[in-house]
């Protein structure tokens, strides 16, 4: 049994779909009250996974209010035991954007580390872990393949957050999210060149419009911040999470019937 078989069974059918669709309330955000509105909005608009601040209290709020699995993010792995222990159901080395303005910055070399420490805390808990979008292409798919090697059991994407579009309308949605497409692309022909199947996790700067083409390019689901969580009001943040479902679910029912 791989360690994805220990996830819930309907997030395995999400996966092994490619039909993820992950909800991020943001590493920094610690506030219960926001984080329990996020929660709640992503399991009654439809999402599979929340990802969450690694802190215990927060994964007990988020899993009564949002009744779905719960993946917890940080960059320190001695936070995980607790949080795992909490409820947490997958512990995700990201995502790093929040760092970016204040000038710190991830190499290959130290999100390698990070995520063989986080094993050998917790051998047989899913683990997750974003690629920096600031490495070269090339790089990014180098530490996909270094990751899967050191038993990382999901990849994620980034890059929106970075993006500076020029164009208004859909065509800047599409610029916006052209890093995390872009990392998308090299990290899964890389894995597929080397005979490894290990999910990706296409996120940030995704909207309705470009969460197709994540699906397109080889991701297996993907992971949305802004969209929902920037909104002010629960309404609209539920609004936005169906929109994304009815998306990703679009996408399923013309691939079903294309083949």
């Amino acid at each position: 049994m791989t360690r994805l078989q220990t996830l819930p069974v309907s997030l395995q059918k999400s996966i092994q779909n490619r039909s993820l669709l992950k909800v991020i309330s943001g590493l920094s955000n610690f506030n219960p009250e926001s984080v329990f509105r996020i929660s709640k909005a992503a399991g009654i608009g439809g999402a599979d996974l929340l990802d969450i601040s690694c802190e215990p209290k927060l994964v007990e709020l988020a899993v009564q209010a949002s009744n779905i699995p719960v993946c917890v993010s940080s960059v320190e792995p001695r936070l995980f035991p607790a949080a795992v222990q909490a409820g947490a159901s997958i512990i995700e080395i990201g995502n790093f954007d929040s760092f970016y303005p204040d000038g710190r910055f991830f190499s290959a070399e130290e999100v390698l580390s990070l995520a063989v420490e986080s094993r050998r805390l917790l051998p047989e808990v899913v683990l997750s872990v974003t690629v920096p979008h600031i490495l070269p292409l090339d790089s990014q798919a180098q530490l996909a393949l270094d990751l899967a090697d050191k038993g990382v059991d999901l990849i994620q994407t980034e890059g929106g957050t970075s993006s500076h579009p020029i164009s208004p309308g859909i065509l800047g949605l599409i610029e916006k999210a052209s890093p995390t497409l872009a990392g998308t692309f090299s990290i899964v022909s890389a894995l597929k060149e080397n005979h490894l199947d290990l999910p990706v996790i296409c996120a940030s700067g995704l909207s309705e419009v470009t969460v197709p083409m994540a699906i397109s390019v080889g991701a297996a689901g993907v992971g949305i911040g802004s969209a929902v969580n920037k909104l002010n009001n629960e309404l609209a943040m539920v609004a936005s999470v169906k929109g994304l479902r009815q998306a990703l679910n679009s996408l399923k029912f013309f691939s079903t019937i294309n083949q």
